[in-house]
């Protein structure tokens, strides 16, 4: 009988708005990807990684960690792939910037 690969990580999301439509569509898509089941926890509910309902269900905000559990024969892969586009902001520079403040120029 065959071993399935389990992983498991905690990621935080940094983005301004957290898990929304357009992050939760770039998590859903490299999710499926790969073969591996992946599973994102947040405050006790778990949610399917590869739905982007249950990723929306989840009403993850700027700040929440989540739990991400992948099973199957690339879950180290999937997750480190994830755990990545997470800690990119989901690869939307605009919301990088967004809950920083640029300095203003006084006196002159």
């Amino acid at each position: 009988m065959d071993e399935v690969a389990i992983a498991r990580c905690r990621v935080e999301i940094v983005n301004t708005y957290g898990l929304h439509l357009r992050a939760a569509a770039k998590f859903e898509k490299l999710a499926n990807s790969f073969r591996a089941e992946i599973w994102v926890d947040y405050r006790g509910i778990r949610g399917n990684g590869k739905s982007i309902l249950d990723l929306l269900g989840l009403t993850v905000e700027c700040g929440a960690t989540l739990d991400l559990e992948a099973r199957g024969p690339d879950a180290l892969e999937a997750l480190a792939a994830l755990a990545d586009l997470v800690a990119a902001s989901f690869h939307m520079p605009d919301e990088m910037l967004a809950g920083s403040k640029t300095p203003r120029m006084s006196g002159q």
